[in-house]
């Protein structure tokens, strides 16, 4: 039961990420990308920029400092490049961001969160 609470907040939380990009002017191309090497939650492109967006949603915003790490990020980075090609047609630029979320508090968008 606690899983299926956590993946039931995980999509709310992927959803409103969507949304508020949406509201910045990017176009939402594809959620929840399965590769072998990880899983991509939203990607989504603005101009000639392609991002691979990690979201993580916490119930404290005081919380979201821990959300992410190294080692998640680089999954994301992982499972960015296996799929980079099918998003990436035009040669437009690539980037692996966060969304971080909690209730009450205003999205935190972290762009180019990866840096190698």
């Amino acid at each position: 039961m606690i899983r299926q609470q956590a993946e039931k907040r995980g999509r709310e939380g992927e959803a409103r990420a969507a949304a508020w990009l949406r509201l910045k002017g990017w176009s939402i191309l594809d959620t929840r990308v399965k590769t072998p090497v990880g899983e991509i939650d939203i990607v989504a492109k603005r101009g000639s920029l392609v991002a691979f967006v990690e979201v993580k949603w916490r119930k404290k915003a005081a919380d979201l400092d821990l959300a992410i790490d190294e080692y998640r990020l680089r999954r994301v980075a992982a499972a960015a490049e296996a799929v980079a090609h099918k998003y990436a047609l035009n040669g437009e630029d690539l980037t692996v961001d966060v969304i971080l979320l909690a209730p009450r508090a205003f999205p935190r968008h972290i762009t180019n969160a990866w840096q190698p």
